[in-house]
């Protein structure tokens, strides 16, 4: 099973514009993502596929591997797919580039679901953590998702759910992670079918998977990272890094 690890990197971004170019410990944050997605060992390439040559200039700068976009794209997702469809690979695991603490463990389990799929039934696998902060379960920022009793994603949204109706079942919540691992075939077909209703009112790319009849399969995790989407999430990178 080849396995390809592809990074999204957009160099725009509505609320961080240049995010990924922004210095965190004395490196910027897509070079720190690229280094510890290739520190885990698990791929047989790393490739920051980009529409910025300032973030492909800087990538292999320092030994990297890095491919232009040739279409503009309105998600990660359709940009990697562009780029996956010259590539040999059986899996195409995504992290986006603002995930510079992406370790080892939580994409060993993401792979480790198709090894273990020997009827092929998973199209794609993320992740999940529990969460337990009030104010980030109602935040729209955080994209949160259940599960079957196999893990297998029944919906994703902006709002809180389940909606704790019944306060006596004491309701678990997850936040979605945006790290993926695909099929190769089930990442072409999303890159092939245009945007689905509940994907454009949700805005989560994702749902377009679930309106397909794809199946996702969730992976719980302890991973607790930081993803850069805001000034204020590089100052908490940074001090994190700090503590190290």
């Amino acid at each position: 099973m080849k396995v390809v690890a592809l990074i999204p990197a957009r160099y725009q971004a509505s609320r961080f514009p240049g995010k990924l170019m922004a210095d965190l410990g004395g490196k910027p944050v897509i070079l720190r993502t690229y280094e510890a997605v290739k520190k885990t060992a698990l791929f047989d390439d790393v490739i920051v596929v980009s529409d910025s040559d300032e973030i492909i200039s800087v990538v292999r700068e320092n030994g990297g591997k890095a491919i232009k976009s040739l279409k503009e794209h309105s998600c990660g997702t359709d940009r990697i797919a562009e780029a996956a469809e010259q590539i040999e690979a059986d899996i195409i695991l995504n992290v986006q580039g603002d995930e510079p603490f992406t370790n080892r463990d939580s994409l060993k389990k993401l792979l480790q679901e198709f090894e273990d799929d020997k009827s092929n039934t998973i199209d794609l696998a993320s992740l999940m953590q529990q969460m337990s902060d009030q104010e980030q379960i109602d935040d729209p920022n955080y994209i949160k998702v259940v599960v079957n009793r196999n893990n297998d994603a029944l919906f994703f949204s902006r709002s809180p759910i389940p909606y704790d109706r019944n306060k006596s079942v004491n309701a678990k919540y997850f936040e979605h992670i945006g790290v993926y691992a695909f099929r190769k075939q089930a990442l072409l077909d999303f890159y092939h079918a245009p945007p689905t209703p509940l994907e454009e009112s949700e805005l989560i790319e994702c749902l377009r998977y679930l309106e397909m009849g794809k199946t996702i399969r969730m992976v719980e995790t302890d991973y607790m990272g930081i993803e850069i989407d805001t000034p204020e999430d590089l100052n908490n990178a940074q001090k994190f890094i700090d503590q190290e």
